[in-house]
């Protein structure tokens, strides 16, 4: 008789971002789900613009540091 052979299922953990959206899914329709996204995808958009912004004004005072130096 052959020997019986065992099938394991591995399955991964849910990352705790995996968690969320499965309790988003259960609670939030479709529509309520895509307005939250684009309203965080809107505040990540306006972080990247005011590092920007920052970046820039100190670019701006090196320079105008330099040039005040330099005349």
């Amino acid at each position: 008789m052959p020997a019986a052979s065992t099938h394991v299922r591995v399955s991964a953990i849910p990352s705790v971002t995996d968690a969320l959206k499965a309790v988003e899914a259960l609670l939030l329709g479709a529509g309520q789900r895509t307005a939250r996204r684009n309203a965080w995808n809107s505040v990540l958009e306006d972080r990247r613009r005011a590092k920007d912004r920052v970046e820039a004004q100190h670019v701006m005072e090196v320079a105008s540091g330099r040039a005040s130096r330099a005349t």
